[in-house]
């Protein structure tokens, strides 16, 4: 587990996001907590780290996702120095 702190409304949130079944059902609840520029930040960092794990430069990445070079940064620090969430999400996407 993450060492952050943690609540009940973070840990409700968490769970209802895991209880969702389908790339449909996803769309509904996020469009409903999201905005649609929230949810298009969120993609694009993902697709960034993506990139970065299969060895893309930053000028490829930033052409190709549109990203700015701060956000590529940001998302290679999160992939030396974070949690694995970004990792972790990749890597299970590739065993699909």
């Amino acid at each position: 587990m993450v060492n952050k702190k943690t609540d009940e409304a973070t840990d409700a949130f968490f769970d209802a996001v895991l209880s969702l079944k389908s790339r449909e059902e996803c769309y509904l609840f996020f469009d409903d907590i999201c905005t649609e520029n929230e949810i298009n930040t969120m993609a694009q960092r993902f697709a960034v780290a993506r990139l970065l794990l299969d060895g893309g430069v930053y000028a490829d990445i930033v052409k190709k996702t549109h990203a700015s070079t701060a956000t590529v940064s940001r998302v290679k620090r999160c992939l030396k120095y974070g949690s694995g969430g970004y990792r972790l999400g990749a890597e299970r996407l590739e065993k699909k």
